[in-house]
């Protein structure tokens, strides 16, 4: 049987992982979809995505569009003809033209367990809250925000000594593990498929600076969790 032809669509450090285990796992990465380049750090200038250097190193076609809802776009995905796309922390909500696009779906991985800690910022939001267990969720992708049904989950423990830093890698490790076998399962027929309790939804909204504001009216546990949780950006501050 030929392997998965997948389209892997990711942006940031935290997917970078992912798209290695795929490789190195022997699955046909057909292409790969990443923002376009932006510029970054002090000197403020055009850089590639970590997701599009590795996919260049590897010596894959790589994609940029600014919205994938364009015709271009979806053209492109078209002629990929891939059987599963993947997507880990792109940056772009899926439209329906593209969430309707492969066969076997469109599989996303999670930086928590689902469905708390929906959104942008799950291991911020977790520190911030005391946790002292997360984890990582492969789910089957919808049109709403990490609503859709679970494919398999992966425990990871938050140590005191945790913040947003290890923590991310943490759970880009585990996600890009997860991943893996989560296709393999996919690939059998045997993928289980759990819809989300909507009642146990939490949310964890984009991290912005003013968040990183330190309230001195809370006690020293919620400090020092609020600390963890915001280094090592954007950095708490007073």
């Amino acid at each position: 049987m030929s392997p998965l032809r997948i389209v892997f669509m990711g942006t940031p450090e935290f997917a970078v992982p992912s798209l290695q285990a795929l490789l190195d796992a022997g699955f046909d990465v057909v292409g790969v979809f990443t923002q376009p380049d932006r510029p970054r750090g002090r000197g403020y200038k055009v850089a590639h995505s970590p997701v599009k250097q590795a996919a260049l190193a590897a010596g894959l076609p790589v994609f940029q569009p600014r919205r994938l809802r364009d015709e271009d776009a979806v053209a492109a995905l078209r002629s990929l003809r891939p059987d599963v796309i993947v997507v880990v922390a792109f940056g772009q909500l899926l439209p329906p033209t593209v969430l309707q696009l492969p066969p076997l779906g469109c599989v996303n991985v999670h930086a928590s367990l689902l469905p708390k800690y929906r959104g942008a910022a799950p291991i911020q939001a977790a520190i911030a809250a005391g946790e002292t267990g997360t984890g990582v969720t492969t789910m089957y992708m919808d049109e709403g925000m990490d609503t859709g049904d679970i494919i398999l989950q992966k425990e990871v423990r938050i140590e005191p000594v945790d913040d947003a830093g290890t923590l991310h890698d943490k759970l880009s490790r585990a996600g890009a593990e997860l991943l893996v076998e989560t296709l393999r399962r996919i690939e059998a027929g045997s993928a289980p498929r759990l819809p989300q309790d909507d009642a146990l939804a939490t949310y964890a909204p984009k991290v912005e600076r003013a968040h990183a504001a330190v309230d001195w009216r809370k006690g020293a546990e919620e400090l020092f969790n609020h600390v963890r949780a915001f280094r090592p950006w954007p950095g708490a501050y007073t």
